[in-house]
């Protein structure tokens, strides 16, 4: 094998040669003709010193980059001769040549071998990887990618030492390798060595900072991994000194593991178990004495899987579940073990639809464990979620703790990618018919419920409001995946169920759907399409309705929605002035907050683009501009930008340049069109109204010239023909 020949000595010396024999190249070819006599003598020197003897050694290995002393004559004359430097030089060329068609030679042949490798790899022979990948070093000993890949291959064979070895000498040929370090961090895990472990995900994370998620994935399992050893290591040793609760687990899983019992037993002895499982070290001694094998029992694995259940089956099953519970709780180990068994996986969710209530809320409690924290997400989200969706959603509706248990597990999955990936694949058959009709049904049948005088009626009928509100909330987080947020804003039933729910926004109850609701709205409007263009109206329509709310909460979100809704469509623009929206948005922009601000500013840029009327309100609300010139000295570039165009388009009215004198308008416009600006929107519609301001009103133009702002008025010009 090439790992006996091979030292580490050995390979630093000949990295060390290789550097020696391309430094004395250099020097050889350098105008300058002391260094060239010096390296000239620094040959004859080695010559002297090797000898005849030594040609056998420069033909053990081709793919050492060395000097092939066969091609220089070591006679007296052709040492004489050696000392032309042009002709030596000339020998030294032509060797370096050679060496490099050997060289490509050997990189070919080493690429066909890797290949060999990777195709042995994938077919699951990782012996005959291993050779191949062997061979391959054979040619080039400094390929990096056969190190690594046979490293790989190391790891399936469970042969950890030899894997971190070649990791090592992958990192001699490309210090800054991440898959060295992230398969000698493998390595390291499997050994058990926690910490170097770490320190290998830790240096990929200093190599490539945007392997974050990756470099957190693999910490967590080493931290997983070094957690699950030391509770081992603690049941155990509480088991040795003779603890009563670990002897009561043995003894009962013990019980439970022998054949010939009926449901009846099985219950009851689960049913003992679960309560003395709940501490950590009564999980971790449950998992080692095989606790989760109960279910391969086949009066339990029956009763489990029966399609319909007998009572006593029923009870066997919720039996299970609490026991599960008791031993998954903040326990990540034993969560993965349980959700590995395909029964579960297969058959939670058929004990969600068709059990009845009491397996339902220990089911929803069990996959609860699972939601509240990530690694849980991640094991819930391998499943095929097709149908959990559905029976989620279902539950929602109901009047009891169910349905919170249900809204909480959809809350917490709709910020997992993977889960945003298959609600994608199935938005248009299951996800959007499920959330529109939960929102059809509260603008409709819960208005009836209120209508209700019994307490105890209008307590249920807003317990399912603020369910509704979670999951329009959690649509609203679906919406960060993009593929999905572009089809739910195409869908014209999912506007007309939002808009149908803002309309009973004075109905007591609804403020939290509503203000769902509009956040569900504002996602979707960061797309643009033709639906969007239809609802514009109806949606600034009901966004004005919502401005004279009580809640500020839902005043800032309605201005949001404002905001977004009304560059889609001319025609709300003109149905919002006529509303009155502009002197509105005067008055949020004097008394409101920053995202207040921002968003009653670019409500009335889109006013202003399109609205004549609307340039002649605001001139005529805002006399000097006060409000504007405000604006434009913010330290937000967004409101900065919003605010110099609506200047920009009001400047275009006769006597607005004039009722302009005499503020600092031109400094204001000039220092943003100048440059301090970072975004080149806000440096042109500052320069737009700038010009504008000169044109409109010479008199600003001397002001300009103090300035000296004339190069930034006249770069401005092509901004103003344009518009």
């Amino acid at each position: 094998m090439l790992r006996d020949q091979d030292t580490e000595a050995d390979f630093q010396r000949f990295l060390r040669r290789v550097d020696d024999v391309t430094n004395l190249l250099q020097d050889l070819k350098s105008p300058d003709s002391a260094v060239q006599e010096k390296a000239i003598a620094e040959v004859e020197k080695r010559l002297q010193e090797q000898g005849a003897g030594r040609e056998e050694e420069e033909e053990e290995e081709e793919s050492r980059t060395t000097v092939n002393r066969t091609l220089i004559n070591t006679s007296g004359t052709a040492r004489v001769e050696a000392a032309d430097a042009g002709g030596f030089l000339a020998a030294l060329e032509k060797d370096a040549k050679e060496r490099a068609q050997r060289r490509r030679r050997n990189e070919q042949l080493a690429n066909a071998l890797k290949e060999q490798g990777n195709e042995a790899f994938r077919a699951g022979d990782f012996a005959l990887a291993i050779q191949s990948y062997s061979e391959g070093l054979e040619k080039l000993r400094d390929k990096q990618e056969l190190y690594t890949n046979r490293a790989q291959a190391y790891l399936k064979l469970h042969e950890y030492e030899k894997a971190i070895s070649d990791c090592e000498w992958a990192l001699k040929c490309n210090r800054n390798c991440l898959k060295a370090y992230f398969l000698m961090g493998k390595a390291h895990l499997a050994l058990q060595h926690f910490a170097e472990s770490r320190q290998c995900y830790e240096k990929m994370l200093q190599i490539d900072p945007q392997k974050e998620k990756l470099v957190k994935a693999c910490v967590d399992e080493a931290r997983l991994e070094e957690k699950r050893l030391r509770d081992e290591e603690g049941a155990a040793r509480e088991a040795q000194a003779g603890s009563a609760a670990a002897s009561s687990i043995q003894e009962l899983l013990q019980r439970l593991s022998s054949p010939g019992h009926d449901i009846l037993y099985y219950t009851g002895g689960i049913r003992l178990l679960a309560e003395v499982v709940s501490s950590c070290t009564g999980q971790t001694l449950f998992r080692t004495n095989k606790g989760f094998s109960i279910l391969s029992k086949e009066p339990v694995r029956g009763a489990f899987c029966a399609e319909a259940k007998s009572p006593a089956e029923a009870e066997l099953c919720v039996s299970l579940l609490v026991l599960w519970r008791a031993a998954c709780a903040g326990n990540e180990e034993n969560q993965r073990l349980l959700l590995a068994q395909p029964e579960v996986s297969a058959q939670l969710p058929e004990l969600l639809s068709c059990g009845t209530a009491q397996m339902q809320r220990e089911a929803l409690a069990l996959i609860s464990l699972y939601s509240e924290h990530q690694s849980g997400r991640g094991l819930l989200v391998r499943q095929d979620l097709s149908r959990w969706l559905h029976i989620l959603m279902a539950f929602v509706k109901c009047t009891d703790a169910r349905a919170e248990s249900a809204m909480n597990i959809l809350s917490d999955l709709a910020g997992e990618e993977r889960f945003q990936t298959q609600c994608r694949a199935m938005l248009s058959t299951d996800v959007l018919p499920l959330f529109t009709q939960l929102l059809v049904c509260a603008g409709q049948g819960q208005r009836a419920q209120l209508a209700q005088r019994a307490q105890r009626a209008q307590l249920a009928q807003r317990a399912q409001l603020a369910q509704l509100a979670r999951a329009v909330a959690a649509l609203g987080s679906l919406c960060a995946d993009v593929g999905l947020r572009a089809q739910l804003a195409r869908s014209g039933q999912c506007w007309q169920a939002c808009l149908q729910l803002l309309g009973d926004a004075s109905t007591p109850g609804y403020q939290q759907c509503v203000f769902a609701v509009l956040g569900l709205m504002m996602n979707l409007l960061l797309e643009s399409n033709s639906t969007i263009q239809d609802f514009a109206v109806a949606i600034s329509g009901s966004c004005l309705a919502l401005l004279n709310h009580q809640d500020g909460k839902i005043i800032t979100r309605a201005l949001g929605v404002l905001s977004r809704a009304l560059p889609a469509s001319p025609a709300a623009v003109q149905e919002a002035v006529q509303g009155g929206v502009v002197r509105k948005m005067l008055k949020f922009l004097k008394a409101g907050g920053r995202l207040t601000s921002s968003y009653a500013i670019k409500t009335l840029s889109a006013c202003t683009q399109s609205s004549r009327r609307a340039q002649q309100e605001l001139q005529k609300w805002d006399k000097r501009f006060q409000v504007l010139l405000r604006l434009l000295d913010s330290g937000d570039e967004l409101t900065v930008g919003n605010a110099a165009f609506s200047l920009g388009q009001c400047l275009l009215l006769p006597g607005a340049a004039s009722s302009l004198l005499g503020s600092n308008v031109v400094q204001l416009l000039l220092r943003h069109a100048g440059g301090d600006a970072l975004r080149t929107s806000v440096q042109k519609n500052s320069a737009i109204a700038l010009a504008r301001l000169c044109v409109a009103e010479p008199r600003h133009m001397h002001q300009l010239r103090k300035l000296n702002g004339l190069a930034i008025l006249n770069s401005s010009m092509k901004y103003v023909h344009s518009s």
